[in-house]
């Protein structure tokens, strides 16, 4: 749908705009850069491309991330999906749709809640070696003893948005376009 050639049509402008948080003005802007980020001119980035954002090269979320944008599972991002992850970091973005993003994050398994091994194995990707597993482990089960309200066991998404709700999530995850 026009994704691959070197300029978005009208139609397909609205379309996106309306799915987003994006003046026309940021969509044509952000399509630019996915093209120059498309090396392989395929329409779609792979995580290899992706990964040649410094910035996203030198997070230890990288893959992640990208993985959250890939929202298909295809193992590319097309500009659609582009789009829709970018807009939870516009300034546009409410609050919600934000955690919404950061929860993805720990949610390894994609079933609603984070659990004890998910949030080890995020934290373990973000500390690397710096605490050793049994530190780590400890951090976890506090931090899960916390934040688990309802005693499941388990972090929901009410319960990680609850404890997350005196942070400026909309400062630390918003970009300007």
């Amino acid at each position: 749908m026009g994704t691959t050639s070197s300029t978005l049509h009208q139609e397909e402008l609205e379309e996106i705009q309306m799915a987003s948080n994006f003046t026309q003005k940021e969509i044509k802007r952000l399509y630019k850069r996915f093209k120059k980020l498309d090396k392989d001119s395929s329409g779609t980035i792979t995580a290899d491309e992706f990964l040649m954002i410094p910035e996203l090269a030198m997070n230890p979320l990288g893959q992640r991330i990208i993985s959250i944008f890939d929202e298909n599972k295809d193992d590319n991002v097309n500009f659609r999906e582009y789009i829709k992850a970018l807009s939870v970091f516009s300034a546009r973005s409410d609050k919600t749709d934000k955690l919404k993003f950061a929860f993805k994050i720990y949610d390894l398994d994609n079933d609603g809640f984070i659990s004890n091994g998910e949030l080890f194995q995020v934290l373990k990707m973000m500390v690397g070696n710096n605490l050793s597993d049994t530190q780590l482990q400890q951090i976890v089960d506090k931090t899960i003893l916390e934040a688990d309200t309802d005693g499941t066991g388990r972090i929901s998404f009410e319960e990680f948005a609850k404890v997350l709700q005196p942070t400026d999530i909309e400062a630390k995850m918003s970009l300007r376009f």
